[in-house]
């Protein structure tokens, strides 16, 4: 796809309410590099005692400003509490983000560069997973040019309890669900794309497929139409993952 335009952020102002939020939350912010000036951030909090351990990201495309804002949201609303142990990568493709644009800088969509590694947020991102712990639950947070509404994908190969209900349900009040039988060429129901796939059959992998092959067995793409006002998208994604955290911390033994 092309570059697309979008009302660029500040990546910059973003990752210091980011940094703020995330110190009166006693997270600790991580730069794991840099791209283009601005950096590459990750904010942790590892919650004493068995608790969840939940991995977030977004602003992959950098025309996609919903995303970080959510997340943003969120952090700053306290919803990551010690219900869980968290792994928060906001800004993936900040010079994206500064421009508008869905690739960064050099013309590169991150999302298809997690099977050769080949840009360096990518792999300076895989660097920083490499040193993580496994996580229970993994949520890339999007939003869709093409969509008239809310869908997701979900990977669960194991057959874990499935989220997409309860994520579907919480957003449904706020944005209209994708009801069509395809969506991005694959069937769906009820705004729920359950892919079946071999990785090593996809010659560009998506950050959600790197995770599911190194690093979780559970995983959400999630996506709101990016043609709603941009304070519904927040909305959206903001009760799709806070419908998925209280699911994951409400577990028994989780």
């Amino acid at each position: 796809m092309s570059a697309v335009k979008a009302a660029p952020l500040d990546p910059l102002a973003l990752a210091a309410r980011f940094e703020s939020a995330g110190a009166r939350a006693a997270f600790r912010s991580e730069p794991f590099g840099e791209s283009g000036g601005f950096p590459l951030l990750a904010l942790t909090k590892r919650t004493a005692g068995p608790r969840p351990r939940i991995y977030l990201s977004s602003g992959i495309h950098g025309d996609e400003p919903a995303p970080p804002l959510a997340l943003l949201s969120l952090m700053e609303s306290g919803e990551f509490d010690g219900r869980a142990v968290w792994f928060i990568c906001p800004m993936l493709n900040p010079q994206g983000l500064a421009r508008g644009t869905r690739e960064n800088a050099a013309g590169t969509d991150l999302n298809r560069d997690y099977r050769h590694l080949a840009s360096p947020e990518v792999q300076a991102h895989v660097r920083w997973l490499s040193r993580q712990p496994n996580f229970d639950l993994a949520v890339c947070v999007h939003e869709d040019w093409e969509s008239s509404g809310f869908y997701l994908y979900e990977l669960n190969p194991d057959g874990r309890p499935s989220l997409a209900g309860p994520m579907i349900a919480a957003v449904s009040p706020v944005c209209p669900i994708d009801q069509s039988p395809i969506i991005e060429g694959r069937e769906a129901s009820g705004g729920i794309i359950r892919p079946h796939l071999d990785p090593l059959e996809r010659e560009k992998w998506p950050e959600s497929i790197y995770l599911q092959v190194h690093h979780t067995r559970l995983s959400y793409t999630i996506e709101t139409p990016s043609a709603l006002p941009l304070e519904t998208r927040v909305a959206a994604l903001r009760a799709a993952l806070q419908a998925a955290i209280a699911f994951m911390t409400a577990r028994p033994g989780a």
